[in-house]
């Protein structure tokens, strides 16, 4: 371990640093948000819109011509506003971590968190105001700025080491743990020793692989 000090009450605690232009796990977090928010408006409308047409299918036809261009239109957007956040953060991101036996707690660094905050707020009432509920959930989720996993509550874990993530996702709470590639190995695995009853699958990609039940 590099960077990685267990402090004298036991918990360990580090810093991660990810540049928000060579990683891209920030934006697709951001986008798979967007991407769930319009999915969801538009099944809705297109359940809506049935009576107006003569099958489900044609509903469909017709509101996902008007949905791809929207979305079309909103992911060239979700690209420009993120490539201006990564601007504001001086291109990284950066996250303090806190270990122990019990949980992890991902939490952006104070400087950091206050642009965070203003920027997701103001997305949110611009999406509020603009009819957007996908601007305003991206800007509500911006504003969230750490994370709590209690470890016996993770349900799945994702490691990816070629993005120096960890993702632990259990019931409402999705997590994403951070380490350098020297210390990687060691969070992992401790994450592992204390879910010693998950098991091991390997996913598609050889080096990233999957943890579930």
């Amino acid at each position: 371990m590099s960077n990685i000090k267990k402090r004298a009450d036991g918990k360990y605690r580090w810093r991660y640093e990810m540049s928000l232009y060579k990683n891209p796990t920030v934006f697709i977090l951001v986008y798979k948000i967007l991407f769930f928010i319009f999915l969801g408006i538009f099944l809705f409308v297109t359940l809506i819109e049935i009576k107006n047409h003569d099958s489900f299918f044609e509903s469909l036809l017709i509101n996902g011509r008007i949905f791809g261009i929207v979305f079309a239109v909103m992911t060239g957007i979700t690209i420009l506003g993120y490539l201006l956040y990564a601007a504001i953060m001086g291109g990284k991101y950066i996250v303090d971590f806190t270990m122990d036996e019990n949980g992890v707690l991902h939490k952006q660094a104070p400087a950091q968190a206050k642009k965070a905050k203003k920027i997701g707020g103001l997305a949110a009432l611009a999406g509020a105001a603009s009819g957007r509920p996908s601007v305003a959930g991206a800007g509500l989720n911006a504003t969230r700025t750490e994370m709590y996993s209690e470890f016996k509550k993770v349900k799945k874990i994702k490691a990816y080491p070629r993005r120096n993530v960890i993702k632990l996702n259990a019931p409402f709470n999705k997590n994403q743990v951070y380490a350098s590639k020297e210390d990687f190995d060691f969070v992992l695995e401790f994450i592992k020793t204390i879910r010693n009853n998950v098991k091991l699958k390997v996913g598609i990609n050889p080096r990233p692989f999957c943890l579930s039940y």
